[in-house]
């Protein structure tokens, strides 16, 4: 994936990562949610990305799209979560099209 856009804010709210993901035969425009935990005390950071997280992003997705001018073929919405436990290496999780 090619990064297009980092922390991209509007009135609405904001997007972590906009990627293109041209590996597929019709290219998506990705947007992706971080979350990200220091402990599993209060779950897996994903579990924090919910119905409403997931309704928002798609009108940010929207309104991007209407900012650039863009026309993309296709859009996805995903995931990260990362998980940073002391003394451990980060633990990464990618979820393709959570909505």
């Amino acid at each position: 994936m090619v990064i297009l856009d980092r922390n991209w804010r509007c009135r609405l709210g904001e997007i972590d990562i906009i990627a293109l993901d041209s590996s597929a035969a019709r290219p998506a425009v990705v947007f992706c949610e971080v979350k990200c935990r220091t402990g599993l005390g209060f779950g897996h950071p994903l579990e924090a990305i919910t119905w409403a997280k997931t309704r928002k992003l798609r009108q940010l997705a929207a309104e991007w799209i209407a900012q650039c001018g863009a026309t993309p073929a296709a859009i996805r919405l995903d995931a990260i979560g990362v998980v940073l436990l002391p003394g451990h290496p980060p633990e990464l999780t990618h979820v393709r099209a959570v909505g």
